[in-house]
């Protein structure tokens, strides 16, 4: 799965209606920038990709009467919410060894009902234990990793971030059913977007004038 469509479509869903400048602007506010394929470049090709997929719908809007030129608008469609969800549902639920689409869900996560997201979380930690139990059959925990060599340092690593990743999984669910954070249904839930004109204090670099596209 890729991150950028998940992170791209929650930032253009969250809006409401924003320009590829606005939507970098909060990937790089969130970070993702740092943990995930989320640059300049590869931002701008999915907003046009995803156009062209019906996901989002492009608008074009005219120069300022200060000049400059013309930037493009999305928003997404009816389309691109299934898609959106759809990927949010799976991203909760997979489990492997990377951390972009696995934080890109976790940051929409409120996006969803209580108890949908305290049951996509349950079936992660499911999975999790499935797939541990799949390199426990060629690797036993308990004989150390020189079993295999120094290749068995790989396994014994896997093992550890699995673990690790299971505790973690049940801590947020105990903090959810607990009643942590404002999820879908239950009123205005938290939203991590700059307002017009706020600086961002984790920007990468200032925007040239065919940023704002």
């Amino acid at each position: 799965m890729s991150a950028i469509r998940l992170l791209v479509l929650g930032a253009v869903r969250q809006h409401g209606r924003a320009h590829g400048y606005q939507v970098r602007n909060d990937l790089e506010y969130w970070g993702a920038h740092e943990w995930s394929n989320a640059k300049p470049g590869s931002i701008y090709h999915a907003l046009k990709q995803m156009a062209k997929q019906g996901l989002l719908l492009a608008h074009e809007i005219a120069p300022s009467t200060a000049g400059g030129p013309p930037r493009t608008e999305y928003e997404i469609t009816d389309q691109g919410i299934e898609e959106y969800f759809s990927l949010l549902r799976a991203a909760l639920t997979s489990y492997d060894q990377k951390t972009d689409v696995k934080s890109a869900a976790i940051g929409f996560i409120v996006d969803l009902p209580r108890a949908e997201a305290v049951a996509l979380l349950k079936e992660r930690t499911r999975r999790i234990e499935e797939w541990r139990a799949a390199v426990t059959e060629h690797y036993v925990p308990e004989n150390g990793p020189g079993q295999l060599g120094h290749i068995g340092e790989i396994m014994n690593l896997w093992i550890h971030t699995a673990d690790a990743e299971a505790e973690w999984t049940l801590g947020l669910i105990a903090r959810i059913e607990g009643g942590a954070y404002t999820f879908a249904g239950e009123g205005e839930p938290f939203v991590g977007v700059l307002g017009d004109g706020e600086e961002n204090p984790y920007a990468t670099g200032t925007p040239h004038p065919g940023d704002a596209r």
